[in-house]
């Protein structure tokens, strides 16, 4: 049974409902839903009701952040950030996290995304890809570069399970660390938790800006301060063509004196599904494609270029400082009016019409307006952009594949 203190807490917070089937539930599945309901934050969750109407967006002026174009660096410059990145991933001051916390649902995959394997033309998972690129950087600098894995709630037993079955890809155990992301309970139109199952509240993850607290929270920065890490590179799995150790570009953030920085490539439209960098409110900011207005999406320069044409493609570097800043004072929740199935009063599994539930995430480039300039390092999408996001189509395995198979045709491999 689940405790009387428990049970408490959640009638005072107008929450009872979700302990109305305890009586019909088996010894395990009471344990499960006790364990889920000592870890939500009620406090936390009313907030974010309280503050659902609230716009995610202002009236700040927004203006063109400027780039560098890895193309335009001279030969002098190139070398002098590569040799500084180098010297950096040599001296044990580096670290690499990817964002894995998704299933492969999309892709009609049974499973963790990073263990959905693609043919290049050898069949390969997401993560294998990853580990490989990362070994070689590692073989060069002669160091093992710190492998920091951020998995949920949902995948986090069989994305380890897969690591040990694979014998992490020939890498060093104790250089890979696994940490999971926080998660945040749906709630309804009337500010109610969302019961996914008779013992089971709806959550969802918290976004990839919730990477900032995980890491704090999880001990992942209390084990990069350890080894001595100063800078930290955060991509996300299901980019196959992710650069996630480039001494250039780490090399052009440290000399250049930023505290963090972004990767972009110029948009293929005027309506890609990228955010884009700019500054807003004299601040860096990235405007997802959900916000932007037309007219901003569409303006060109003389030259005819987008002047808000730099896709943010979640390749981003941080000083170890913004984690420790940043983790400490939280990033703001943006709200989505969502549609999902949940349980009724009857114990009736319903699948609404038309959007009956809140669902909230954190944005990592929000952290970008706490600082007043940031590196914004302009790459080609045909080396660093392959990403695997839908079952057919664009951004599917059959696109990032060729991707894949013709970068490594162009640079062996590299």
């Amino acid at each position: 049974m689940i405790s009387e203190q428990i049970k408490e807490k959640y009638v005072n917070a107008g929450q009872a409902h979700v302990l109305a089937f305890e009586n019909e539930l088996s010894t395990d599945e009471c344990s499960l839903l006790e364990k889920q309901l000592s870890n939500i934050d009620l406090d936390l969750a009313a907030t974010l009701f309280d503050k659902k109407d609230e716009p995610c967006s202002d009236d700040l002026s927004v203006e063109p952040i400027p780039c560098t174009v890895q193309a335009n660096l001279s030969k002098e410059e190139n070398d002098k950030y590569t040799a500084e990145g180098v010297n950096i991933m040599k001296n044990g001051e580096y670290a690499v996290v990817t964002m894995a916390g998704g299933q492969g649902t999309r892709l009609g995959h049974k499973g963790p995304k990073g263990t959905f394997y693609v043919n290049v033309p050898e069949s390969i998972s997401l993560f294998e890809i990853q580990c490989r690129r990362l070994k070689k950087r590692s073989e060069e600098c002669g160091r093992n570069i710190p492998w920091y894995i951020m998995t949920s709630e949902e995948n986090d037993s069989d994305t380890q399970k897969f690591f040990v079955e694979n014998n992490y890809f020939g890498y060093a155990k104790e250089d890979i660390f696994f940490f999971k992301q926080y998660m945040l309970p749906m709630l309804n139109e009337e500010g109610k938790l969302v019961l996914e199952e008779k013992y089971k509240i709806k959550e969802g993850a918290d976004g990839h800006g919730g990477i900032f607290r995980a890491m704090l929270g999880r001990g992942v920065i209390d084990d990069m301060k350890k080894r001595g890490i100063k800078w930290i590179f955060v991509g996300g799995i299901d980019n196959i063509l992710v650069q996630l150790a480039d001494p250039c570009f780490l090399g052009y953030i440290s000399l250049n004196g930023y505290k963090l920085g972004g990767k972009s490539l110029i948009k293929r439209d005027a309506y890609e599904k990228a955010g884009v960098f700019c500054k807003k409110g004299g601040k860096p900011f990235v405007i997802e494609y959900t916000e932007i207005s037309p007219e901003l999406a569409e303006l060109v320069n003389d030259n005819g270029e987008f002047v808000y044409g730099d896709a943010h493609i979640l390749c981003n570097m941080f000083n170890i400082e913004v984690f420790e800043k940043m983790g400490d004072k939280g990033l703001p929740y943006h709200t989505a009016h969502k549609k999902t199935s949940y349980i009724n009063e009857k114990g009736e599994n319903i699948t609404p019409d038309k959007p009956n539930a809140y669902k909230y995430e954190a944005f990592i480039f929000d952290a970008f307006t706490y600082y007043d300039d940031m590196g914004i390092f302009r790459v080609k999408r045909e080396h660093e952009f392959a990403p695997i996001k839908n079952k057919t189509g664009e951004d599917s395995p059959e696109t990032a594949s060729k991707l894949y198979i013709d970068y490594i045709s162009e640079c062996e491999g590299v």
